[in-house]
């Protein structure tokens, strides 16, 4: 069993390292910061390269530590959070990868909640360190509930902030000297009007006339 849960470690926590860097990095065909951060923004995780920041970390911080199979509790927890964010993403599509469904997100949390409940076995560095009590059914159960909860969490953030209609600036008013009383000429903040050259006024509806 300890050969197992070691193939099982290393064959998940690599391929997390590697999606982790396709993000942070652009490694291995990945997009990168820039890339995820525009495309988490559009989904509504924003502020988008930061949250894609925490994103690429968290898999690869959490790919390493299954690999090494150290603090397997806290590296669970943290994949089956990242990869619930990234399960709702494929939602609408359904179950297979093939109709771009959430079955990867979903094989990914089903191997670190495993790990929870089994621990990371004879070759880890949890058992070296005496930390290898750190598994059973009540560790498993207490993983899940905390990685899937602060996914959802983070997901409803999501949603929250794309149905959120943006604000709206009101054209601020400007008045010139030599304008006439009650004429008022409405500008947006970033193109300021100019003032007025000597020997001209304005009239209605912003049009210049010679004295």
């Amino acid at each position: 069993m300890n050969t197992g849960l070691l193939v099982l470690r290393l064959g998940l926590g690599l391929l997390l390292v590697g999606h982790g860097s396709q993000k942070l990095f652009g490694l291995f065909g990945g997009p990168g910061l820039a890339g995820v951060g525009g495309f988490f923004h559009s989904l509504g995780f924003r502020p988008g390269k930061p949250m894609a920041t925490v994103a690429g970390a968290s898999e690869a911080g959490a790919g390493v530590l299954l690999a090494l199979g150290l603090l397997t509790p806290l590296a669970s927890a943290a994949v089956i959070g990242t990869l619930a964010v990234a399960g709702s993403v494929h939602w609408a599509s359904g179950l297979w990868a093939q109709n771009s469904g959430y079955e990867l997100p979903l094989l990914y949390a089903t191997g670190a909640a495993a790990l929870a409940f089994t621990g990371p076995g004879a070759y880890s560095l949890d058992n070296a360190l005496g930390l290898d009590g750190l598994a059973g059914n009540g560790w498993g159960f207490a993983v899940v509930v905390i990685g899937a909860l602060s996914g959802l969490a983070v997901v409803a953030r999501g949603r929250r902030s794309r149905s959120a209609r943006p604000c709206r600036r009101r054209p601020r008013t400007v008045r010139h000297r030599g304008a006439r009383p009650g004429l008022t000429l409405a500008a947006p903040r970033s193109e300021p009007v100019p003032a007025p050259r000597d020997g001209l006024r304005f009239v209605e509806r912003g049009r210049l006339a010679s004295r």
